[in-house]
């Protein structure tokens, strides 16, 4: 039943998406359904399945809806081959080609969870593994079964190609996979980086993030309250889908510091933020939540039965079912943005989000940098007017 949901999620974001393909479950197995070529005549579609043999868990729904990116890519560009797909079941069942890159990767993810720092967190690494890591490693064994080649630096990259050009998926993947090639020792090409990157907010004329009284007023859309309040703490201290669940709220009730602990158990670990604009804690009525955190939604957290996606992708599904014209990362991006405008240091803000100064550095350095330069051009100013 679970299963079910998240099945037709996943439909739904491939069909804002523009992706005429559709996931389908028959039987344990997961296919994809759509318009494709007619194999005798390439210029005519009709309705068609592809199977990809992938188990009907959350895990496969995930490599799925990437796979269906894929050939919605290949259809655009003129680059889908009905040789790559017709024998995808007897490909996945063929265990003597994919042995060599299952092995290594196998080796991989033991490496990955036996490092020290991710026992510690073990369900944000769990999550880490299935989400960011997962699905660009199963395209990679995939590309190596069907062109029968072994795991080397030519085929991490064009494992990286397959993904479209700027697309955060892109970006994902050069981080997994530069991650495999370090574990095996393989010395990647020196384009990598630039090949793989392109994913950021440093894309600004791409994508407009909302004003501050444009997040006010979108808010006033959510009739429910606690879906309100998930809104208000993601907005005001720029908490990702899933940590408005996690986090120690205690801080919010009177007299508190209103500083919120982020829970060991999520994505990056503990860490803690403040809110930003401050006064926003009261516009939304966030104090109610310091001695009764059951006024938000009953979302199931107990992370032996779901996982922090699933959880995240609650809050996902509630923006759209709102209609909102923004996103749950659209807030979060605004947090961050706001910290730079205030002159808040880098490595205090990237450590506030849970990530890494390289990461806030590439993901906001559209604004990072126009921060600096106005800063230098304030001192030079103030320097020419000084007697």
């Amino acid at each position: 039943m679970e299963l079910s949901c998240e099945l037709i999620t996943t439909n739904k974001s491939l069909a804002s998406r523009g992706i005429a393909l559709r996931i389908e479950q028959r039987g344990q197995v997961l296919n994809l359904r759509g318009p494709l070529p007619c194999q005798n005549e390439v210029q005519s579609l009709k309705t068609q399945r592809i199977s990809l043999s992938l188990a009907a868990n959350s895990d496969g729904l995930i490599e799925a809806e990437h796979m269906a990116e894929l050939i919605n890519h290949q259809l655009k560009t003129g680059r889908f081959d009905w040789s790559q797909w017709r024998n995808a079941r007897r490909a996945k069942q063929s265990q003597t080609s994919l042995s060599s890159s299952s092995e290594l990767i196998s080796e991989f993810k033991s490496a990955f969870f036996s490092d020290p720092q991710r026992r510690r967190c073990l369900s944000g690494s769990k999550t880490t593994w299935s989400s960011a890591y997962l699905p660009y490693l199963r395209r990679l064994e995939y590309i190596s079964n069907q062109q029968e080649r072994s795991l080397d630096a030519q085929l991490l990259m064009d494992t990286l190609a397959s993904y479209v050009d700027g697309s955060r998926s892109r970006q994902q993947c050069a981080t997994a996979l530069a991650a495999l090639a370090k574990h095996l020792q393989i010395q990647l090409p020196p384009e990598w980086r630039a090949e793989g990157s392109g994913y950021g907010l440093h894309q600004a004329k791409f994508r407009q993030l909302p004003t501050d009284s444009q997040i006010l007023k979108h808010a006033l859309e959510i009739s429910n309250p606690a879906w309100k309040l998930v809104y208000g703490l993601m907005a005001t201290y720029g908490l990702r889908n899933h940590e408005v669940f996690f986090c120690d709220l205690s801080a919010l009730a009177p007299g508190g510091d209103r500083v919120l602990r982020i829970l060991p158990t999520t994505k990056t670990g503990e860490h803690q933020a403040w809110p930003f604009q401050p006064e926003w804690v009261t516009h939304f009525g966030l104090e109610k939540l310091g001695n009764n955190s059951a006024k938000l939604p009953d979302v199931k957290t107990d992370l032996r039965q779901t996982t922090l996606q699933q959880v995240g992708r609650r809050v996902s599904e509630q923006f759209r079912r709102y209609k909102l014209p923004l996103t749950p990362y659209d807030l979060r991006h605004a947090w961050a943005v706001r910290t730079i405008h205030i002159g808040l240091p880098d490595t205090v803000s990237a450590r506030m989000m849970g990530h890494s100064v390289a990461i806030h550095t590439r993901t906001y350095h559209h604004w990072i940098t126009r921060r600096d330069q106005q800063q230098a051009v304030d001192a030079a100013l103030a320097r020419m007017t000084s007697p």
